[in-house]
């Protein structure tokens, strides 16, 4: 198994989960972050007194798939979020050792088992 995490634009959230589904990826989690990068600074207004943005806000995905899926979730998450300016976001892919089920306390392989599933349909 393999965690991949992704840093994307906010607005970019629901055509990536769109383009996640029709890769048959459903189980994921959304976090708002905010983080530096290359993106340039912007300068804010607020009650007429301006003030340097240094932290862009941007939306983080963390995604727990099959070894065999990987590639097709990369390309999704890439087709869907990419603009072509800085500030598009990183992709991060982690090795997952074990994962255990909280309700039943035992080791959980549904992941695996899921898309093995799907592989057979």
């Amino acid at each position: 198994m393999k965690r991949i995490d992704a840093i994307i634009r906010p607005e970019k959230l629901q055509t990536t989960i769109k383009a996640l589904r029709q890769v048959g990826v459903t189980g994921f989690t959304v976090i708002p972050v905010q983080g530096r990068g290359q993106q340039k600074d912007a300068i804010g207004v607020y009650r007429g007194h301006a003030y340097d943005i240094n932290l862009h806000p941007k939306i983080k995905l963390e995604i727990v798939v099959s070894d065999n899926y990987v590639p097709a979730t990369v390309q999704a998450i890439i087709g869907a979020a990419q603009t072509g300016k800085m500030g598009d976001g990183k992709i991060f892919v982690y090795d997952i050792l074990e994962a255990y089920n909280i309700r039943t306390g035992e080791i959980d392989e549904t992941i695996d088992e899921l898309n093995q599933k799907r592989e057979d349909t």
